[in-house]
């Protein structure tokens, strides 16, 4: 049997000083492929490829769909699309956004353990929100190796402390233990998969019904669907956008406060006219006209004043925010 020669790593805030630390760790002759997302914004320009090169002598670049996965070498998700693999080859797909980012960390999990089974590890470190549970937990349906970075070490311990809480993982240990670690599992012979594994909270490999549910998507308005293994429940939309619990939460608060800065615009524009036809009734000394207008005028005030409120997170003074709150400091 082959070795773990398959490392799939995945990152986000606070990602790249993790990136620089663990690939300058990794020997330059490891007898394995690494294939890295690091989540950005899709008018982002990344240098990440051209920040590795300076600590590693492994050849790093940006992955190119169709290209053949070779050891030794370096793969990075392009800006603004999904990294995932196929047997023996790499795959580069624009398609839709998983937890609101493109490229996202879970295809890249859920396609290599497709692919490659129990020669995967798979790697979760810094970053926020619960974005490669899903993912690591198909990792390790499959037989692969579940590791993630110790939350204590990481700079945004969210998707380190997801993986924990609802994945198997096999190995939680700070940054300066994983470069060592990862050239131990590489020189591991792979073991048959097993065909369920256990988590804290039942069996991975247990199929959760997916009736269609009252939530739309967020990025298309279409109707989402329920899917999971286990505790980990994602939601699916008819074109592909997936969205984890947590992910769903933010992008919802997202969406919620794009539609009140539209409200807002609205409400103004609606006293800005009325104001205007108040002057031009008084220009007229139609009086009734004047009180009605004047009227209007209050009540978009008032109108207003709420929305604002609840966009700057001040309703009544509560300081309720639009924002979910993370169960860890983000």
């Amino acid at each position: 049997m082959p070795g773990h020669d398959i490392i799939a790593v995945g990152a986000s805030a606070g990602g790249v000083e993790v990136l620089i630390a663990l690939i300058g760790g990794l020997p330059s002759d490891l007898p394995a492929s690494l294939f890295v997302v690091l989540h950005l914004p899709a008018t982002a320009r990344s240098l990440l490829p051209q920040i590795l090169e300076r600590t590693t002598r492994m050849p790093v670049g940006v992955a190119v769909d169709g290209e053949p996965v070779e050891r030794g070498r370096i793969y990075i998700a392009p800006v603004d699309n999904h990294l995932m693999l196929g047997e023996g080859v790499v795959r580069v797909v624009y398609s839709a956004k998983e937890n609101g980012h493109r490229p996202a960390v879970d295809p890249l999990f859920r396609t290599a353990s497709e692919a490659y089974g129990p020669r995967v590890v798979g790697v979760v470190l810094s970053g926020t929100r619960d974005c490669g549970t899903v993912g690591l937990l198909a990792i390790k349906r499959r037989g692969g190796i579940a590791v993630v970075q110790d939350p204590k070490d990481a700079l945004f311990p969210d998707m380190p402390q997801s993986a924990l809480d609802n994945v198997p993982v096999d190995h939680c240990v700070p940054l300066a233990r994983l470069p060592p670690l990862l050239v131990d599992l590489v020189h591991q012979r792979t073991g048959e998969a097993p065909a369920k594994a256990q988590t804290p909270h039942g069996l991975v490999g247990e199929k959760v019904e997916a009736p269609e549910i009252e939530f739309t998507c967020p990025d298309c308005g279409g109707n989402l669907t329920r899917n999971g293994d286990g505790a980990v429940l994602s939601y699916r939309c008819k074109v592909g956008h997936r969205y984890s619990p947590e992910g769903l939460e933010e992008e919802q608060a997202e969406a919620l406060e794009a539609a009140l800065w539209v409200a807002l615009r609205t409400i103004e524009d609606t006293a800005a006219l009325a104001r205007r036809m108040a002057a031009r009734a008084a220009e007229r000394n139609q009086l009734t006209v004047v009180a009605h207008f004047e009227e209007k005028v209050r009540q978009a005030e008032e109108r207003g004043a709420l929305v604002r409120r609840a966009l700057m997170g001040k309703d009544g003074g509560n300081g309720v925010s639009l924002r979910p709150r993370h169960r860890r400091a983000t």
